[in-house]
């Protein structure tokens, strides 16, 4: 009886509860369009690096280590090994991308401060990479006839179209 008061109680308050006024959540758009990327694609562009500055956890859930070899991609699947080359001294490096970003309109990849490092641009702050990816993750599964694709699935013979 106890828990049928207190139901009516409640239901009468949301009921006499005055109205929001405020609107609709705000829509965020994204930084850029969605890439298709074709298992050993590159793509080009800016590559920053990220920091002691950005403690916390990483859209994947782990905790963020800056001397690991990790990076951020707006689209890839977590734990997709990619190579960022830099392009103005050709050093490169294999990373796993293990969270989102970068959050600034026009860069390719963040990369931690350890990949910065390796790759030459850790002072500077950016540089222009390349970006291949090398593998999916394990257990990452596609049907069959088509090629991976982080947001969609193009048909294969149209993926090898794309490569010549």
């Amino acid at each position: 009886m106890k828990n049928v008061v207190i139901g009516c109680a409640v239901a009468a308050l949301v009921a006499l509860s005055a109205r929001s006024e405020a609107g609709a959540p705000a829509t965020r758009q994204a930084a850029s369009a969605v890439r298709w990327v074709v298992l050993n694609s590159t793509e080009i562009g800016e590559a920053s690096w990220y920091g002691a500055e950005s403690p916390g956890k990483t859209a994947s859930g782990e905790d963020y280590d800056f001397s690991q070899l990790t990076a951020a991609h707006r689209t890839l699947p977590f734990n997709s090994r990619i190579r960022v080359t830099n392009l103005k001294n050709g050093r490169s490096v294999t990373l796993r991308v293990n969270d989102r970003g970068p959050n600034i309109a026009g860069r390719l990849v963040d990369v931690s401060r350890r990949a910065a490092e390796l790759l030459g641009f850790d002072k500077s702050g950016k540089a222009p990479v390349r970006v291949m990816v090398l593998r999916y993750p394990k257990g990452y599964v596609y049907p069959k006839g088509y090629v991976a694709q982080p947001v969609a699935l193009l048909p294969a013979a149209y993926c090898a179209e794309l490569s010549r």
